[in-house]
């Protein structure tokens, strides 16, 4: 079955978030995964105080939290933190 993680996240400092932007994809394929869709969103209803959404796809869950708990995604995380506020969820069945 299919999983999502699902990024919210507000930059705090652009030029290190573009690296880390740059950087995830390379990390991405090993586990076949994939961006969807990154960009400003609307709030239909609710309160958030993120700015920005990001939804990547993974054929599994276990690829998904595989990918995330990777050495190499893992090593981008003080780069992601320094370029971004942000909340990771994984979705699947």
């Amino acid at each position: 079955m299919p999983a999502y993680i699902t990024v919210n996240f507000t930059p705090t400092d652009k030029e290190k978030l573009q690296q880390y932007i740059a950087a995830v994809p390379a990390t991405l394929a090993r586990y076949s995964g994939e961006f969807l869709v990154r960009g400003i969103f609307e709030t239909l209803s609710g309160n958030t105080d993120y700015e920005m959404q990001a939804i990547l796809a993974f054929p599994t869950r276990e690829q998904a939290t595989d990918w995330y708990h990777s050495p190499d995604y893992q090593a981008l995380i003080p780069l992601r933190d320094a370029g971004m506020r942000s909340l990771f969820q994984l979705i699947s069945r």
